[in-house]
């Protein structure tokens, strides 16, 4: 199965998830340290950073809802429909956190929005072994370009044209 989406035949969305995932962990561990007595900045640049995770994690669904036409029906497309599910109830449980947090002037951190973004993530954890089964699934056929059966799979045919 090949993506739709692809840069020099990488497909996009593995790596799109990488952003989302890694500003939700940085805006959690920014909370963290609001709520742990940190300064108060910290709170409002986890916000911010939440935010930033929102926008990344939108244009990844995008990305995935493409691909998931080309999924064949079976194990492989209940895989994915709960990888992108639990990637959506992830953001979606930050979303919400960013939306009680926007009503606050400072935009700080609370304890149970700390709670909820920690719940969020370990949603994100199974979204992530759920994508790591779906590339172990996609990639089972393909060879690496820069290994020697990849080289061995290639040949180049020269057909002469008829007279």
């Amino acid at each position: 199965m090949q993506s739709r989406l692809r840069v020099q035949g990488h497909p996009i969305q593995p790596m799109l998830v990488t952003f989302p995932m890694g500003l939700f962990v940085s805006a959690t561990v920014f909370d963290l340290t609001d709520v742990i007595g940190g300064p108060a900045f910290l709170g409002e640049v986890g916000y911010w950073t939440g935010v930033a995770a929102l926008v990344a994690a939108a244009l990844t669904v995008v990305a995935g809802m493409i691909d998931l036409w080309d999924v064949p029906g079976d194990r492989t497309r209940r895989t994915a429909i709960a990888f992108n599910l639990a990637n959506a109830a992830m953001a979606g449980m930050f979303l919400v956190a960013c939306l009680v947090r926007a009503q606050s002037p400072q935009r700080g951190a609370s304890v149970a929005i700390l709670v909820a973004e920690l719940v969020a993530l370990a949603i994100g954890g199974v979204g992530v072994h759920l994508g790591a089964r779906l590339m172990r699934q996609f990639d089972a056929g393909r060879t690496e370009a820069g290994s020697f059966d990849a080289l061995a799979g290639s040949t180049v045919e020269i057909v002469r044209p008829r007279s």
